[in-house]
């Protein structure tokens, strides 16, 4: 569980980091600003694809271990 979540930590970290560099609109003047928008998508990433591929990965190996 531990390895599947740094894996989707770390995809929700590319992810934002390309969004935030292809990103068009002006940048806020203030670093902190600019930090707590990239970690809020992050964040915001991180439980969006846990949300998903978490039960669907549960899911999946209970229908295998009623067919077997």
């Amino acid at each position: 569980m531990k390895r599947k979540t740094l894996n989707i930590l770390t995809v929700s970290a590319i992810i934002t980091t390309i969004g935030f560099l292809m990103d068009g609109d002006m940048k806020e003047p203030s670093m902190t600003m600019r930090f707590t928008e990239f970690f809020a998508l992050m964040t915001m990433l991180f439980l969006a694809i846990s949300a998903i591929y978490l039960p669907v990965n549960s899911l999946t190996k209970r229908l295998q271990r009623i067919q077997n």
